[in-house]
């Protein structure tokens, strides 16, 4: 194809596909905008309250239901048309942060007004992301899934990339209230790329007839799974202990650094260049393994302790970079093989499940990484995030499973 060289075509294979490019760019406007968010919401709460147990509470309200009801959420998913379903999730959004907006640019300021926003947001998250785990799977053939996979993580950490800078200056100049506003007209671009999806070109499985004991046969099928039982251990603990960078990095950036919104701003850009650039460089690799998994595990842990030691801010940056570069490697491993290893029929439910394993992990670990925060350090929280999400590797915890067979792939087809 024209549209690619012969060097990135196997990088950037899955943007042949009509369908998952136009997801694709809807999904690239509208993830810069939630990052957007993240930041000027993190930025508020920190500027209201000082406290790092306050923007951890955030994190609990936004995450918590997903740990409670993820795999509702995915069962749900199996049952109807993904595709209707996130357009749905992608409106409510939309009004969410439109709703965020007024409440910062009307002066309004209400800690409290923040807090029911944000778990309006994650009981919409308890359907938007299994929704789209899937629905990347429907786009492209199993062939290209693993590159589909990786590239919507790439294109999300360039939103990490190019969010915080936008917010921070957005902050600067008009205040934080743009960065909410910014958010809710972002979703417009999700929902044309949606609409513009041929539902006849989708590779969709059949939904699921509503019965009983669905949500406890999702649960049992991943713990009977050695290979997704073992996949799971390590999300779990890099998602408890690893992954409080909105609770680790304003801190680092204030109290560490002395800095400012600019500096929180400029650590997350750095560490969303690194998932970036490990991201592209990921999309064109090896088939996922679960050794590859472990190493990337242990890639990412100690990075952390890296990170932890720098003496400098500009020598922070670079390890922020490291730091999204090994995350985004294991993610995208993580996610892949989960995928790769299930049942049609069945996959709603497994992601609902890592779900509630990755982004369920964060009510869990923000109030321990801003208890360390607060009373040791960002420091502190660094080191004990890199010591604590090597336990499964290190203790052997993750290795009783089976043989998984190789993914094929065939860049022809």
């Amino acid at each position: 194809m024209a549209l690619f060289g012969e060097a990135p075509a196997r990088t950037f294979r899955s943007l042949r596909v009509p369908n998952y490019r136009r997801y694709f760019l809807g999904y690239a406007i509208s993830v810069a905008g939630t990052w957007m968010q993240r930041i000027g919401q993190d930025w508020l709460v920190v500027h209201l309250t000082h406290n790092a147990s306050a923007l951890s509470l955030v994190l609990v309200l936004q995450f918590a239901p997903t740990l409670l009801l993820g795999i509702w959420g995915g069962t749900v998913v199996d049952r109807v048309d993904t595709r209707t379903l996130l357009i749905v999730t992608q409106l409510v959004q939309a009004i969410l942060a439109a709703a965020l907006a007024v409440i910062a640019l009307t002066q309004f300021h209400s800690l409290l007004g923040i807090y029911a926003m944000t778990l309006l947001l994650g009981i919409v998250t308890i359907f938007d992301n299994p929704a789209r785990q899937v629905f990347v799977g429907e786009l492209v053939a199993p062939a290209d899934l693993v590159n589909a996979i990786t590239l919507a993580g790439a294109v999300n950490n360039v939103g990490r990339l190019a969010g915080p800078a936008l917010a921070a200056g957005m902050i600067g100049l008009f205040g934080v209230g743009f960065t909410f506003l910014f958010n809710a007209v972002s979703f417009l671009a999700a929902l044309a790329g949606l609409l513009r999806v041929d539902p006849a070109s989708l590779r969709r499985v059949d939904p699921i007839p509503k019965a009983a004991g669905q949500l406890r046969a999702g649960f049992q099928y991943v713990l009977r799974d050695p290979a997704l039982r073992a996949t799971m251990v390590l999300v779990a603990f890099v998602s408890v202990f690893g992954q409080n960078f909105r609770v680790v990095l304003p801190i680092l950036a204030t109290s560490t650094f002395h800095g400012n919104a600019a500096t929180y701003g400029w650590l997350t850009a750095a560490l969303g260049l690194g998932a970036v650039s490990g991201g592209v460089a990921s999309a064109g690799a090896a088939a996922p393994t679960q050794s590859r998994l472990r190493v990337a595990c242990l890639a990412f842990c100690a990075v952390n302790v890296l990170a932890a030691s720098m003496p400098e801010l500009a020598l922070a940056y670079g390890a922020m970079f490291l730091l999204g570069a090994a995350n985004i490697v294991f993610n995208t491993l993580a996610r892949s093989l989960l995928q790769l290893d299930c049942e049609p029929g069945m996959t709603g439910r497994v992601m609902g499940v890592y779900g509630i394993v990755f982004l369920g992990g964060t009510p869990i670990g923000a109030p321990i990484a801003g208890v360390l925060c607060q009373f040791a350090g960002a420091r502190a929280a660094l080191v004990a995030a890199g010591i604590l999400s090597a336990l499964p590797v290190v203790t052997g915890l993750c290795r009783a499973i089976r043989p998984r067979p190789a993914f094929s792939f065939d860049p022809e087809n």
